[in-house]
């Protein structure tokens, strides 16, 4: 799967008019593949190894807030990085997440 990625992108080189085997570029296939690899890595995460043991019990009824939380992300139609700040809220049901135990 790897080649074929790689060899995709020599291919969009070569389409935009760069020669993929010239010195600065002849790494770049690699490269884009192993960006787009942790990019894409959250896909196969499991959320119990993610929770960390994070999930407590609780009496508590109240909204739980959790402000300015970085994330990274692809867009799925042009496949170009972008990040921001979520804000998460919610109501426990008996549970609640301990985010800053998150990693």
């Amino acid at each position: 799967m790897q080649k074929k990625f790689e060899d995709c992108v020599k291919t969009m080189l070569e389409i935009i008019g760069e020669n993929p085997n010239r010195e600065g570029l002849i790494k770049t296939p690699n490269r884009v593949f192993k960006a787009y690899e942790f990019l894409t890595s959250g896909y196969t995460q499991n959320v119990k190894d993610i929770l960390n043991n994070a999930l407590f019990e609780s009496s508590n009824n109240e909204m739980v807030l959790v402000r300015d939380i970085e994330f990274y992300s692809l867009c799925e139609h042009h496949l170009l990085p972008f990040f921001g700040r979520a804000h998460v809220a919610y109501i426990p049901n008996k549970k609640v997440v301990g985010l800053s135990k998150i990693p």
